[in-house]
């Protein structure tokens, strides 16, 4: 898993605005020996993931672009979502995420980040369930029971009880909110995705959990209206035909 996951942070650096990468600012970016960074790149190039301009940069294949398209075509609501995700991220002017599940696993899909958001774009592919606000929410509707908790910082749950608790809460309020639980000084807050889901027999069904992420700082300054911004927008998003 450590290796994959080295391998998406690698992946989750290159964007719009910063579409390639040489192997020494790469390094520097992600913390990295040089050689760290060099075998990696290699590797994602060989495998097809990257490309290797003529300048001796790496940018992103156009197999992942391919593998984006048929993944997205599997799910009818992901283009809405995406959408969705960079008006949060306008609106709200923070790191906007969309999170779903892969078997346990929390998996961020898609993130944004305004401009102007007080942290910057976070690069985990792989979330704790137990230490973000979008694990809440995926574990809840799910009614999943996580197999081990993450003690990312001193705030982190760590125990059954304190989960159970929580789930109830998130239950209740029909959102989560992670205040340091993850990362020191960072806040999360998400609230769940419903999309009719053709598999399940036509049903309304919790697909993701959306979300915002900022400092805790900011959050904790503003977190009614933040709330009730971030609630109306997906609610508004879902209620479109």
């Amino acid at each position: 898993m450590l290796s994959l996951q080295k391998a998406a942070n690698i992946l989750g650096a290159f964007s719009a605005e910063q579409p390639e990468w040489g192997v020494r600012a790469l390094a520097a970016h992600l913390g990295v020996p040089r050689a760290t960074a060099h075998a990696y790149l290699a590797g994602l190039t060989e495998a097809g993931f990257l490309r290797r301009t003529p300048a001796g940069k790496y940018r992103l294949s156009w197999h992942i672009a391919e593998m984006g398209a048929q993944l997205t075509s599997s799910l009818p609501w992901f283009q809405e979502a995406r959408s969705l995700i960079t008006r949060l991220a306008l609106e709200v002017r923070a790191v906007a995420f969309l999170c779903i599940l892969e078997g346990d696993e929390v998996v961020a899909a898609i993130r944004e980040r305004h401009p102007d958001a007080d942290i910057d774009l976070p690069l985990d592919i792989y979330l704790p369930a137990t230490a973000t606000a979008s694990g809440k929410i995926l574990y809840a509707h799910a009614d999943m029971t996580p197999r081990t908790f993450a003690a990312c910082t001193p705030s982190s749950i760590t125990s059954l009880d304190e989960w159970r608790t929580e789930v109830a809460k998130v239950k209740r309020l029909g959102y989560a909110y992670s205040i340091e639980e993850w990362v020191p000084g960072q806040c999360t807050l998400g609230v769940p995705y419903h999309a009719l889901h053709t598999a399940h027999g036509d049903t309304d069904t919790v697909v993701a959990a959306i979300g915002v992420q900022m400092s805790a700082q900011r959050y904790l300054r503003e977190e009614r209206h933040i709330r009730e911004r971030v609630v109306q927008i997906v609610r508004e998003a879902e209620a479109l035909p």
